[in-house]
Order: structure tokens, then sequence, then C-alpha cells
């Protein structure tokens, strides 16, 4: 059930009764589900100039959360519209600060061929130059290579252009579009671009992080003479830019853990992932994490956005999104991960948010589908899974800070005993410390890979239930 109540308190070793059924809910987990997107500046920083010798730690944190293989990366952001491939003898056009390079591209290409991913690269459309987005997106495929890009993204939140500022010029704010820009205008320069774009690669949009537009934009775009072969669109549940402590987006842990803030996001883009499927397209939020404007400090970086990713993604997969990419940049608070080089040495300080995806992929694996789950309502969330093989994964929850909880538990099939893995931390605010099945990656990792650890109990059912402690502010992945 979609909500947007915030976590209620529960009576202290409260206990609830948990039925997981064995009827199957929606399509299978497609391949390369959870991905992660970055801007365009920031690929050498986080991968290293070296083609030949890419960031090893990056790499691996990438892997652990591809079962499979076969993610997609998004390369863009902001600076989609701030990027262009120089062209000798042209003034870099007013608003650009990133020129392409063969270099880059290289990176790129190595990227996807090292660990079987494919790329959206975005296209700048906020210049305003149909000529320069053609020749960005020739040179793209050329260097990355057709067969490594999974689309071409025009623009990055058009929505946006005639009310945030694109540039600053004598300390004044530059628009991109004036303000009156409509989703008329939009769609008429959409198509523009569209017809000079490569025929080698699919194209995705809208990419709009505001729902007014988003209908009109969609099926326009779908249902165009080369329609849009994927589906994108942008969400972030809180905002950092907002000032005002009391407007209900302004970021705080307690809002972060509120229904709103997950089952009311994906309750949000489910219209637009309906419109997709009808046209036989893959929806995708290509650009997703908890706070936008690069985070905040104490909210961002919290064990409490590894809660809010692991209930998010259930989510809005439960309402049929195609594939989610979380949004990091170096320096801001809801990196996923940070890298550093010193010598010849990577290293990462690894966020709780990662340990929140983590978690996911091993409760979620491709080929798996979910099941339908009796549960009453309240701060424990209850997540089940069945993969092909028919082996059993449940998900509980509890977003609540002070309260332990302990579920009795009932799944379908015979009653072997589960395998039990615990996601924790010191409390919901925690910012280290997290162990997930009893392994950490520290506080700062060279490999990548997480350190042994102990592992959790094996649970036995009595009398047909299993009884299953979630303790406050913590989650609890169980595998039959």
């Amino acid at each position: 059930m979609l909500a947007d109540s915030p976590p209620r308190s529960t009576p202290l070793n409260s206990k609830i009764t948990v039925d997981v059924l064995p009827d199957a809910i929606g399509a299978r987990m497609p391949r390369g589900f959870v991905g992660l997107s970055l801007e365009y500046p920031t690929l050498e920083q986080y991968l290293g100039p070296d083609p030949h010798h890419l960031n090893p730690v990056f790499v691996a944190l990438l892997r652990g959360l591809q079962p499979g293989r076969g993610s997609i990366i998004r390369l863009g952001g902001d600076s989609t519209d701030r990027t262009w491939w120089p062209v000798r003898g042209m003034r870099k056009p007013a608003g650009i600060d990133f020129g392409l390079t063969q270099r880059w591209t290289a990176v790129a290409r190595a990227l996807a061929a090292d660990t079987g991913d494919r790329v959206v690269l975005g296209i700048n459309l906020a210049a305003g130059r149909r000529r320069l987005a053609a020749l960005e997106a020739r040179r793209l495929v050329t260097g990355v290579g057709a067969s490594h890009i999974a689309a071409l993204e025009i623009g990055n939140e058009p929505d946006d252009y005639g009310v945030t500022a694109w540039y600053w010029k004598h300390r004044r704010r530059v628009f991109a579009r004036p303000s009156a820009y409509s989703v008329s205008d939009y769609l008429a320069q959409f198509a523009g671009w569209r017809s000079v774009m490569p025929r080698a690669v699919a194209l995705a949009g809208p990419s709009l992080a505001r729902t007014q537009w988003m209908s009109t934009a969609e099926e326009a775009e779908l249902s165009a003479r080369r329609p849009v072969d994927l589906v994108t669109f942008h969400r972030y549940p809180l905002r950092a830019c907002e000032t005002k402590r009391l407007a209900s987006d302004y970021p705080t842990i307690r809002r972060l853990l509120a229904d709103s803030s997950s089952a009311g996001l994906a309750g949000l883009v489910a219209p637009y992932v309906s419109i997709a499927h009808q046209a036989r397209r893959p929806f995708r939020l290509d650009e997703l994490n908890s706070v936008s404007c690069q985070g905040k400090l104490g909210v961002s970086n919290t064990f409490a956005s590894a809660l809010w990713a692991l209930d998010t993604l259930f989510t809005v997969r439960a309402v049929g999104v195609d594939g989610i990419n979380v949004h990091m940049l170096p320096g801001s608070a809801y990196q996923a991960f940070a890298v550093r080089h010193a010598g010849k040495r990577w290293s990462a300080k690894v966020s709780p948010l990662y340990y929140g995806m983590l978690m996911f992929v091993r409760a979620f694996p491709p080929g798996a589908r979910l099941l339908d789950v009796s549960a009453p309502a309240g701060p424990v969330k209850v997540w089940a899974t069945q993969a092909r093989s028919g082996r059993l994964r449940i998900v509980l929850i509890n977003q609540d800070p002070s309260s332990p909880v302990t579920a009795r538990l009932r799944l379908p099939g015979a009653r072997r005993p589960v395998r039990s893995q615990a996601l924790t931390a010191p409390s919901v605010s925690a910012t280290g410390d997290v162990r997930l099945a009893g392994q950490t990656f520290g506080a700062s990792t060279r490999t990548g890979h997480l350190k042994a650890g102990r592992p959790g109990p094996r649970l036995s059912p009595v009398r047909g239930y299993y009884s299953v402690r979630i303790p406050t502010g913590s989650a609890v992945l169980l595998t039959r």
C-alpha cells in the first residue's frame, strides 16, 4: 500500500505478524536495475584519466551493485547542458564550462567495456545550437562506441530552463530559455534535436524534474515518428535548497524515513510508468537520490539514507520502474562513496547509502519477482521476492529509531531454516560503523570489497512461524 504518513511510534519490543503469500506480483526483475549517475566532468575524477588503468576500487564497488553485470551508467546531469565538443575556430558558447575530449571518451569506453555496462549520454539542449548538439552526439558515438551506448538523452530537466539559472554574468542570472518557455516550445525543439541524432543509437527523454509537463511530453515523445526508446524522469523526495523548515520537502531524517519519501515518490511516478509500458518502452528514474541540491549533511550521509534507499528501490520497482540511477558527485553529501587518489593507490570511503543499495541487489536479483505480503501498517516495511529457482528472500525494515520489533513470520512452502543478514548502524543518524551481515568496508577501502565479519544466525520455524527480531532503525534480510 502506498501512503504518505511519517513513521509511527511503536511500543517497545512490540510484535507483529507477517504472512508472505505465494502470489507473484509484477514482472521479473530485469538486469541492470541499479546504476549510478555521474556528471560529465567527474568521470575522470572517479576513474582517473588513463583508460588502461581505471580506478579499481570504483570498478569493484560498481560491480557490487550488478548481479550478473549489464547495468546502465548515466553520464550527464546538470553538466549535460554545460558541456560541448570543442570546434576549432568557434568561440565556446556562454553557459558551457566543460569540453569533451578523445581521452574522456576513451575512459567512458573503457568503463563500459570493463564492467559490461552501457552508458546513457546527455546531449546539450540548453545552448540552443542544434548543429553543435549533432556534432557532440556524433563524436560521442564514435569515441565511446555505439555498442556501449544505451541511449543519448537530449537535455537535462528542460522544465527548469526558464526558472533555474543556466549561468551567471556580472552577478546576474542568465536563463537558457525565457520564463514563458512551455512544454510546446520544448517539444518543438526536441523534435529538431531528434532529427539530427545518429540513427545507430537509441534516444532517451524527456529527462524532466517536475510533473507538470510529464504526461504531455512523454506521450508526444512516444508517439513521434522516431519515438524515444527509453523514458527518463528525475526524482528527489527532499530539497537541500529549501530554506523553510516547516516545508514538507525540507530535509530531515524524520521526513526522509516518512512514507512520502518512498511510497509517495513511487506513487507519483506510477502513472508515467504506465504510459511508457503501454507504448512498450522501459521507464527509468535515471537521476534519483534522497535530497536534491547535492544533498544535506546530517541527512543524506546518514544511515537513514540506507534504510530510505532500501525501501524506495522496492517501492519504485513495485510500480513497474525498470531501472534507477543514483546520482553522485565528488564533495556532495549524497554520494554513495567518495574516492581518493594518493600516489598510485586508490581508496574509497563508502557511505551508508551504498549499504542500502547493496542489500537491495542481494534481496532482489535479476529474474526474481515480488511476492504478495500481508503485514500491519506502521514503521516496519516488509518485502519478499522469489527467484526462478524458487529461493525466497524477505526484507524487513524497521524505520522506527527508538523501538525494536519482533516479527512472527510465516512463509509459503517447506518449513526449513532461513539464513539471516542484518543491516545495522549505531543509530539512524550515524555516518559510519555500518554493517551488512556483520561485514563492513571500514573507514576506508582499498579493494572495494567488504571485510569479513560474523554471519547472522540461522532461524528455524516454531509452530510454522519464524521469530525475527528487527532492532531499532535497521533491516534484516532472510534467505531460504
